[in-house]
């Protein structure tokens, strides 16, 4: 049985919505919680109301670049902080995407310029959230090998992005100085990077 009970509208946008749910906690009392999501409320209500199946909204890519031997980040402006931040590329599903792997082949090439040759699915996983607390928004976390040159070329005009390749060496260096904020999935991979190189990959 479904602890929630009712969702209301309370802001919606192209990209984003508020809404407000109603459930009840763990004594029973009925309680308001504020959800972000990427979702229409019909859909939510479907996967809140009548348990239908939570589809992933993004993808995250964790790229190695094989020639180069280095792992694939980016540098990025985001609104929110008012900053450039150290990220994984990243970006929507479409809904006209079979899976994921399509979306990881698009994103890839239009935030860094380089092409997927591989994803490593036994790596992967299909669907992570992202900060549960406060949204729905789940993603694929994918691990994959690319190749090609970076470029900036493919960027849309509201995307603010610097494509970097990222050896070994130079991933400890990053998360010593610590000089560009980091998003925490950069940072995971960033470490696990420095500590394993391309065996992470493998």
């Amino acid at each position: 049985m479904s602890k929630i009970k009712e969702v209301s509208t309370l802001v919606e946008t192209k990209f984003i919505s508020l809404y407000d749910i109603k459930y009840l906690n763990k004594c029973n009392e009925e309680k308001s919680w504020t959800v972000a999501s990427r979702k229409k409320k019909e859909v939510l209500e479907e996967m809140y109301l009548e348990g239908k199946k939570d589809k992933i909204d993004a993808v995250i890519i964790c790229a190695y670049h094989k020639e180069k031997n280095k792992l694939v980040i980016i540098k990025e402006f985001r609104v929110p902080i008012n900053k450039y931040i150290y990220e994984l590329p990243a970006g929507l599903v479409d809904s006209s995407d079979d899976d994921f792997s399509s979306a990881v082949i698009r994103e890839l090439k239009e935030e860094t310029g380089l092409d997927v040759v591989k994803i490593k699915e036994d790596l992967s996983s299909k669907q992570v959230y992202l900060s549960p607390g406060m949204t729905d928004e789940s993603a694929a976390f994918v691990y994959c090998i690319c190749e090609g040159e970076v470029s900036n070329k493919y960027l849309e005009d509201d995307e603010d992005i610097e494509a970097i390749l990222v050896s070994q060496e130079e991933a400890k260096t990053i998360i010593k100085n610590n000089d560009v904020p980091m998003d925490i999935r950069v940072y995971l991979a960033l470490q696990s990077f420095a500590l394993l190189g391309e065996k992470m990959f493998e």
